[in-house]
């Protein structure tokens, strides 16, 4: 899986080809069908991306009618494209019928028993998923993008995985996910941009 890193196709094509010409004593009757298999792998490489790429503009054309500003300020975030960012909106809907992030990572299943749910002491606990399990995925997928790209996320998934030996990354992306979802409701709650400040995510609705 080259995870979009290929940049020259052709390039790359030729690269792999002259590599296994090099690694292995081919009669000169296998180099036509070497050849063959290679280009028609990159072909629908080349294929696939294309109609990514597609669909990432035709996900973008459509959040960016329905709630522009929201879609705008999880771009913002460094990892998050218009997949993920359109992929919450649309599970989220309007951010002001949650009162707190607490409220929103209830809505998306991401909590714990509520001996375990402040630092996830077990190492077997399990999330209480009942919650809406695409919002869940896409808060997920979008976490582990994140801390590839802030190193805020990437220390703090760092620090989570080394404190338990087993299920490591399992845990230590719940609990990023967690996080994120604080980030996701300060910004959209403040109509703001993320800058990498630290928000106050609470001071929001209050309930009566």
């Amino acid at each position: 899986k080259s995870r979009n890193r290929i940049t020259d196709i052709s390039r790359t094509a030729e690269l792999l080809k002259k590599a296994a010409r090099d690694s292995y004593r081919l009669d000169k009757c296998l180099y036509e069908p070497l050849n063959i298999s290679l280009s028609s792998s990159f072909n629908c490489i080349e294929t696939f991306q294309n109609e990514i790429k597609a669909i990432d503009k035709a996900i973008e054309k459509t959040i960016s009618g329905m709630n522009p500003n929201a879609f705008t300020i999880l771009k913002s975030i460094d990892g998050i494209g218009p997949v993920f960012a359109g992929g919450i909106i649309a599970e989220i809907g309007d951010i002001n019928a949650f009162h707190s992030s607490d409220a929103l990572a209830k809505y998306a299943g991401l909590t714990w028993s509520k001996s375990q749910s402040g630092d996830f002491h077990a190492e077997d606990t399990h999330m209480q998923k009942a919650g809406n399990a695409y919002l869940r995925y896409y808060l997920g997928e979008a976490a582990n993008s994140v801390r590839r790209h802030v190193p805020e996320y990437r220390d703090y998934y760092a620090k989570k995985y080394s404190e338990v030996p087993k299920h490591q990354h399992k845990r230590a992306l719940a609990l990023t996910s967690r996080k994120f979802v604080r980030l996701v409701f300060g910004l959209l709650v403040k109509n703001q941009l993320y800058t990498g400040e630290k928000l106050d995510t609470e001071l929001h609705n209050e309930p009566n």
